[in-house]
C-alpha cells in the first residue's frame, strides 16, 4: 500500500458508501463511487452505451445516491461543492476505471454470496498495489479472503465504518489471518491523520467490538427494563448522562439507528457468538412487533417516539405494553434530579448506582452484565481491557468505556458484586482480584497500563503521539498557573498553552485577566501562545448568568468594565510580540469566535461552529467581534474605497447570528482567514497547533500594526440597514426587538452617525460596540433574551 491514497472507489452507493465518499471528499481526497445497473436495465433492457443518455440513466442509482448528499441532515459535507470530488459510474461499464484508485472499498448489501460476487468481478481489475477493504459489519472475513485470488489476500482486510462516517470517529481494522502488517499499519496510519479517525484494531469476530458490547447493553437495558417496570422514558433518564453515556440514552438511540436494524444485529450475534449470554441477543416481543407495524424509528417517522405538528408540536412516546402513542412521563426517578449538578461522569455514575431507591436498582441491572461481557470478551474481540474501552467511547460516544467505569465505581466492591450477583469473570480478573489490585488500569511511572487476558500480565497503553493531553501535563507539573476559569500551561519547546476550565468554557472575569496574563507571560518568557484545551467546546461565549446579574442591579459601570477589559484581553492577543495560535473545537460562540478573530493564525478541528450568536441573546458582539469580521470583509470584498459589500455581508452573518458547520464553512464566513488550516483529527489539534505556532516564531514573527484607518458608510450605510430591518420586518422575517438590535448593530458596522462614506479608527468602532452593548443590557427584551437561553439553552424571539 502506497502511504498516500490519491483516490479512493467504493462499490456500493448505499447510504454508507455515499456517506464514505462524501468524507473522503471532507477530506480533498477524489472517489469514484459504483452501483449495479438500475433493475429494469440489469433485466435486458438495454445491452450497451450508446450514448450519454443511455450512460446517466445506466449511473442513475449512484448519481441519485451521490445527490442526497446535498439534502442529507446532518450534513455528510463540510461544504456543498466538495461533491464535486466524487465521480459516479456503474458495476458494468467502470469497472476498469478500478485502476485508478489506491483503496477500493466494497459497501454493498450485507450477504455474503452477494459480497463475493462483486469482489470477484473486480478483483481483476485492481491494481498491484491497491488495497481492498470490506465495510462489513459482522461477516466473516476470513472467508471472504479465502475467496480472494492469493496475490490479493494480504492486501485485504475489514475497515468498519461507523455512521455517519464524518461525524462518528471510530474506525474499527480487522486483519485476516493473510492480512500483512504493512497493510494494516499504512492503513490505520493514514485514517488517523487524513480521515480523523480514531482507529481501533479488532479480531475477525461477530459484530468485532463496539457492536458486540453495544448491542450486548441494549439488549441487558431491555430486560432489566422489564424487570423493573420503567416507562420508556425513564429508561432514557437513566442510561443517557446519568450512566455517563449521551444523551441519545438507549430508545433515542434505537430510534436513530433503525429498530429492524438493532433486531437483526442482535440476532446476528446470538446466532454467530456461542457465549453464556443464553437467549439475550433474542430481540424482546415488542421490538418484534414494532417491525411488523413499520415502527422503524426515525426513517419511518415513528419508533419509540414519535413527533407530531399538531394540533401542538411535541414528541409522543410509545407504551411498550399497548403500542400505543401518548404524551411524554416525567420519568418517577427522583434520585436523577441530584446527578445533573455533577460533572464528572465517575462520580456521576458512583452516585447513581450506589444510592438505594429504583434508580440505583435498575441501572446496576443495566450495567452490571455488560462489565461482566466484556471482561469474558477480553482475548476474543480484543487484546486488552483499554482497546474495548476505546472503541466504546469512540463508537457509542460513552464518556467511560466498561473498563473505566468499573474502575470507577472500584474495582474490588464491583467485582465482588458482580460475584455476588452470581455474573461469570474470567480469570484474568480473579487474579487482579486475588492480588490486592485496586484497579483495572495502573501507572507504573509515567506510563498507564492496561490488563490483558493472559493472568497477571498488563501491556503498557500505546498513545498516539500526535495527542496532547493537557491533564496529563497538569499532572506531571507542566502547569504553569491557575485560577478558576483558565489555566497557562507549558507544551514543551518553549510554547504556551492558554486554557479555558470553566463551565462550558465560557469567558468570564477570571478568564479575561488570565488572557491578559498569558499575553505578558509568552512575551516575557515564551516563543508562541496556543490558545486551546480538552473540554467539549472551545468556548461557548460570555458568562450570561454574571452578565445577567449585572444587568438585573443595573451596573452599567460593572458592565462596562467587563466589556472593555474584554476588548483589551483580545487587543493583546492579537498585538502579542509572540505569535498567538488559537484552535477552536465544537462550539467557538460569541467570545469565543472574538478570541478566534483576534489570534494571529487559526488551527481549528475540521468540526468546529464558529459564529458571532450574541443577536440570540439580545446583544451585540462587543469584544471586538464586530470590528474584526467587519476589517476582515473589508479587505476581501471592498473595491477601492466602496465597502457597501464588506458592510452588508457583516450584517447579515452577524444579524442571522450564522454559525459555520464545519470549519471550511469558517473560513466561507470569514471567522478563518485562507490561510488558516484545520485538523481532520481532533487529537491531534493542540499538536498540529503548536507545531505551526512554532514555525511562525521560527519564521521571525512580527506582530500586526493597527490600522490608522478604516473605510465606513457613515449614515448612508445606516441608512440602507435601516431601510432593509423595515423591510424585513414588514415581510414578517424578524420581530420589532430583532429591529432594535438590528439598529444598533448597523450603527456599529457604519461607523456611527457620521458623514460618509469616510474613514474612522479601530477605537472608535470598539467604542460604538461597548455603547450599543451598553444600551440593549437596559432594554426588558435583552433580559429576556438571556433569561430563556440560561433556563431552555434556546434562543427566543420576542
Amino acid at each position: 500500500m502506497k502511504r498516500h491514497v490519491s483516490k479512493v472507489a467504493i462499490l456500493g452507493s448505499g447510504v454508507m458508501g455515499s456517506t464514505i465518499a462524501a468524507h473522503f471528499a471532507n477530506a480533498g481526497i477524489p472517489s469514484l463511487v459504483l452501483d449495479i445497473l438500475p433493475p429494469e436495465l440489469a433485466a435486458g433492457g438495454k445491452e450497451a452505451v450508446s450514448g450519454p443518455t443511455d450512460r446517466k440513466a445506466r449511473n442513475r442509482l449512484a448519481d441519485a445516491a451521490v445527490r442526497n448528499l446535498l439534502k442529507a441532515r446532518p450534513a455528510p459535507l463540510f461544504i456543498p461543492s466538495r461533491i464535486s470530488l466524487i465521480e459516479t459510474g456503474n458495476l458494468e461499464d467502470d469497472l476498469t476505471r478500478l485502476a485508478e484508485a489506491d483503496w477500493v472499498i466494497e459497501v454493498v448489501r450485507e450477504e455474503m454470496a452477494i459480497k463475493k460476487k462483486v469482489l470477484a468481478d473486480v478483483t481483476p481489475h485492481l491494481r498491484p498495489d491497491a488495497v481492498l477493504s470490506s465495510n462489513t459489519s459482522g461477516l466473516s472475513l476470513t472467508e471472504v479472503a479465502e475467496s480472494l485470488p492469493e496475490t490479493l489476500r494480504e492486501r485485504f482486510l475489514g475497515t468498519h465504518f461507523f455512521n455517519p462516517p464524518r461525524y462518528m470517529k471510530l474506525l474499527e481494522v480487522i486483519p485476516t489471518p493473510y492480512t500483512s502488517s504493512r497493510v494494516v499499519e499504512l492503513l490505520s496510519e493514514f485514517a488517523t491523520i487524513h480521515l480523523g479517525k480514531g482507529v481501533v484494531p479488532a479480531k475477525d469476530t461477530p459484530n468485532f467490538i463496539a457492536n458486540r458490547i453495544g448491542i450486548h447493553s441494549l439488549m441487558a437495558t431491555f430486560r432489566a427494563m422489564r424487570e423493573e417496570g420503567l416507562t420508556v422514558e425513564e429508561v432514557d433518564a437513566l442510561t443517557g448522562p446519568a450512566m455517563a453515556r449521551p444523551k441519545t440514552a438507549t430508545f433515542r438511540l434505537a430510534d436513530l439507528v433503525g429498530v429492524d436494524v438493532i433486531a437483526l444485529v442482535a440476532r446476528n450475534v446470538g446466532a454467530a457468538a456461542k457465549d453464556e449470554s443464553g437467549t439475550l441477543f433474542e430481540p424482546p416481543g415488542f421490538m418484534i412487533q414494532m417491525i411488523e407495524r413499520g415502527l422503524l424509528g426515525h426513517k419511518s417517522g415513528q419508533g419509540f417516539y414519535k413527533k407530531i405538528q399538531k394540533p401542538e408540536r411535541k414528541i409522543l412516546a410509545l407504551d411498550l405494553e399497548t403500542l400505543e402513542y401518548r404524551d411524554p412521563i416525567p420519568p418517577a426517578l427522583p434520585e436523577l434530579a441530584d446527578l445533573a449538578r455533577i460533572a464528572g461522569p465517575g462520580q456521576r455514575l458512583r452516585t447513581l448506582v450506589e444510592g438505594t431507591g429504583r434508580a440505583a436498582r435498575a441501572a446496576w441491572k443495566m450495567l452490571a452484565p455488560t462489565l461482566a461481557y466484556s471482561a469474558m470478551r477480553v482475548g476474543e474481540i480484543a487484546d486488552d481491557v483499554e482497546t474495548i474501552d476505546r472503541a466504546m467511547r469512540l463508537g457509542y460516544n460513552w464518556e467511560l468505556g466498561p473498563f473505566e467505569a468499573w474502575d470507577a465505581l472500584g474495582f474490588r466492591v464491583t467485582t465482588d458484586r458482580l460475584r455476588a450477583d452470581g455474573h461469570p469473570l474470567p480469570p484474568w480478573v480473579d487474579a487482579l482480584h486475588e492480588g490486592q489490585a485496586e484497579s483495572l488500569y495502573a501507572r507504573e511511572g509515567d506510563t498507564l497500563t492496561t490488563p490483558v487476558v493472559e493472568p497477571g500480565r498488563r501491556r503498557p497503553v500505546i498513545s498516539d503521539s500526535r495527542a496532547i493531553e493537557l491533564d496529563d501535563l497538569r499532572r506531571t507539573e507542566h502547569e504553569v498557573r491557575r485560577n478558576d476559569s483558565a489555566s497557562l500551561i507549558d507544551l514543551g519547546e518553549g510554547v504556551l498553552c492558554l486554557e479555558f476550565h470553566s463551565k462550558m468554557n465560557a469567558v468570564d472575569g477570571r478568564t479575561i485577566e488570565m488572557m491578559s496574563a498569558a499575553a505578558d507571560e509568552a512575551e516575557a518568557n515564551w516563543q508562541a501562545l496556543v490558545v486551546a484545551n480538552d473540554g467539549d467546546y472551545f468556548c461557548a461565549g460570555a458568562d450570561l448568568k454574571l452578565l445577567a446579574g449585572l444587568a438585573r442591579n443595573s451596573d452599567w459601570p460593572g458592565i462596562e468594565r467587563l466589556v472593555r477589559s474584554f476588548q483589551r484581553a483580545n487587543d493583546r492577543l492579537e498585538r502579542c510580540a509572540v505569535p498567538v495560535v488559537s484552535a477552536p473545537h465544537g462550539l467557538a460562540l460569541g467570545g469565543g469566535c472574538e478570541i478566534v478573530l483576534s489570534s494571529d493564525a487559526v488551527r481549528a478541528a475540521a468540526e468546529s461552529y464558529v459564529g458571532l450568536v450574541e443577536i440570540g441573546a439580545g446583544l451585540l458582539p462587543a469584544g471586538g467581534g464586530c470590528l474584526r469580521l467587519y476589517k476582515r470583509n473589508v479587505a476581501r470584498q471592498s473595491e477601492g474605497r466602496d465597502v457597501y459589500h464588506a458592510l452588508r455581508s457583516t450584517f447579515e452573518t452577524i444579524g442571522m447570528a450564522k454559525v459555520s458547520t464545519s470549519a471550511e464553512e469558517a473560513l466561507g464566513l470569514g471567522f478563518l482567514r485562507p490561510h488558516d488550516t484545520w485538523s481532520m483529527n481532533r487529537s491531534h489539534l493542540i499538536h498540529d497547533a503548536k507545531q505551526l505556532a512554532l514555525a511562525k516564531a521560527h519564521a521571525g514573527y512580527r506582530p500586526p500594526r493597527a490600522a490608522t484607518e478604516l473605510p465606513v458608510m457613515g449614515r448612508s450605510g445606516l441608512a440602507l440597514i435601516k431601510a432593509a430591518l423595515v423591510n424585513m420586518g414588514e415581510g414578517r422575517y424578524i420581530s420589532d426587538y430583532d429591529r432594535t438590535i438590528g439598529r444598533e448593530l448597523g450603527r456599529v458596522l457604519a461607523g456611527g452617525e457620521v458623514a460618509g462614506p469616510t474613514t474612522v479608527s479601530e477605537q472608535h468602532l470598539l467604542d460604538l460596540e461597548v455603547e450599543g452593548f451598553l444600551r440593549l443590557c437596559g432594554e426588558p427584551k435583552t433580559h429576556e433574551r438571556i433569561e430563556a437561553l440560561l433556563k431552555t439553552g434556546k434562543p427566543l424571539r420576542n
